[in-house]
């Protein structure tokens, strides 16, 4: 690979399994930081984003019945609405590395807000389809850039013992937007429930002036004084942050001898395990059926025979409650083994509604089941496969090819949502047993995928995961 040995130093140490860094301080790479209220600011901040990105995922689902009867669309017309979310995060997929390379993570995530707020304001004062599909199109950019962004900033500004922790904000806010815009909509009709999305992402554009930007970001860019001021807020004044900091500017000067960020530096044999762990962890996200869950839930209980009203309170307390979970159990059992339950609940959670199907002429238990089911999928998956692919995402691959592994893993990410979420009302009427039958494979598969290749990422620093990772491809 070339460079001098100092450069080369990282990846040896890394290479070796039972050699950690024994440099220990309150801020080094092997003392176990504490979270100062700076670093919890930042990361609530850069995760509202997430909250966001919940609101519009989840507000197809309660907006349904109010859009179909106030715009006179068709089925037909209304899936496209759905997926039209998905058809811009395709767009934003392709931009996001770029875009947060180039202005910086603050930066983007000012831009992320311009595009939710635009969308938000096209839905709610629509008076056509197009401008209905305009608005949701607008949103899918806003939500792709947030689910790089979001990720990459708060796993570049945590220390090692606190990043799955706070990196579960992210989740943890995108599951509480859903469960919030279920709960108003259920007493807000759609066009209000459109404005209301709005004001989250005014706060956060306000907020932004008070965060920094990502310390990794600003000393690969060249600007080491402002790394070194920003590091030493968010680890505390009384932090003793130079070897935190000699470790990062090392492994930023290795990286800086490799290849520019293209995509094709991507398709070398050194990062192919982590491209199929990215990828395989973003298809699974998708076609164990989350867009068809979320985008069409009203259709899921009209089918079921319940009542819109109870679901919906229900699955916004079993959202919340999962998500909080998952926060305080993530860091203690590893980024690994919450995946394998994940998928195993979400495998189960599926089994059970398409059972419910394929009962017949027994409301109660169709109803009964059906929301068993859909509670287990919502509560395994927002343990686990909600937040965690992307948190593995955003700490396996080195910064030199970073941006355009998100961007591409971005990009399948939703086009994954788009498969799902357009076929999915169709896939309804072709079998609604088989549907949650064919989610529940996928989640089958998924587990099986994660016992194979998933490498545990619990208590690593980001410089010795990528080494590892991307090295042990060559052994």
């Amino acid at each position: 690979m070339g460079g001098s040995e100092q450069a080369r130093r990282p990846l040896l140490v890394a290479d070796q399994e039972d050699a950690p860094y024994h440099r220990s301080s309150n801020g080094g790479v092997d003392g176990n930081s504490s979270a100062t209220g700076f670093l919890v600011f930042s990361t609530i901040v850069a995760a509202t984003c997430s909250f966001t990105s919940g609101y519009c995922i989840g507000y197809s689902s309660p907006a349904e019945y109010g859009v179909l009867a106030d715009l006179r669309l068709s089925m037909a017309e209304y899936s496209v609405f759905g997926s039209m979310l998905a058809v811009g995060g395709m767009v934003g997929a392709l931009m996001s590395g770029k875009t947060a390379d180039y202005f910086g993570h603050r930066t983007t995530m000012w831009i992320i807000n311009v595009f939710f707020i635009l969308g938000w304001l096209a839905i709610a004062f629509a008076k056509v389809s197009w401008l209905l599909d305009l608005g949701r199109l607008l949103q899918g950019i806003g939500i792709a850039l947030t689910s790089y962004v979001g990720n990459i900033f708060i796993a570049e500004i945590t220390p090692k013992n606190l990043r799955g922790g706070l990196m579960t904000f992210n989740p943890w806010m995108t599951g509480s937007g859903v469960a919030i815009v279920y709960l108003i909509g259920s007493v807000v009709k759609w066009r209000g429930l459109a404005l209301i999305g709005s004001i989250p992402c005014l706060l956060q554009m306000l907020c932004l002036f008070f965060v920094p930007e990502s310390p990794r970001w600003l000393v690969k860019n060249g600007r080491e004084k402002e790394f070194e001021g920003v590091l030493q807020r968010l680890r505390g004044k009384k932090a003793d942050i130079s070897p935190e900091a000699a470790e990062i500017k090392e492994y930023a000067e290795f990286i800086q001898l490799l290849s520019e960020n293209k995509i094709l530096d991507l398709f070398q044999k050194k990062y192919a395990r982590p491209i199929i762990v990215a990828v395989g962890l973003m298809t699974l996200t998708q076609f164990s059926g989350l867009p068809g869950y979320t985008f069409y839930m009203t259709n899921i209980f009209v089918l079921a025979g319940i009542s819109s009203e109870a679901g919906y309170v229900t699955l916004a307390i079993v959202k919340i409650l999962s998500t909080t979970m998952a926060i305080f159990l993530i860091d203690k059992f590893g980024r690994r083994t919450l995946l394998m339950v994940s998928a195993a609940g979400t495998c189960l959670g599926s089994l059970l509604t398409g059972f419910s199907f394929s009962l017949q002429d027994d409301h109660y238990w169709i109803s009964s089941l059906a929301l068993m089911g859909v509670s287990v999928y919502f509560a395994s998956f927002n343990l686990g496969i909600s937040g965690i692919p992307w948190i593995i995402m955003s700490e396996i691959f080195p910064v030199n090819v970073k941006g355009s592994a998100g961007s591409l893993c971005n990009l399948i990410y939703w086009f994954s949502s788009w498969v799902v979420s357009y076929t999915f009302n169709f896939l309804l009427e072709w079998s609604s047993t088989g549907t949650f039958i064919i989610f529940a494979g996928v989640s089958a598969f998924g587990f099986l995928f994660t016992v194979m290749l998933v490498p545990e990422t619990k208590g690593r620093s980001l410089e010795e995961i990528q080494a590892s990772v991307t090295t042990n491809v060559l052994h």
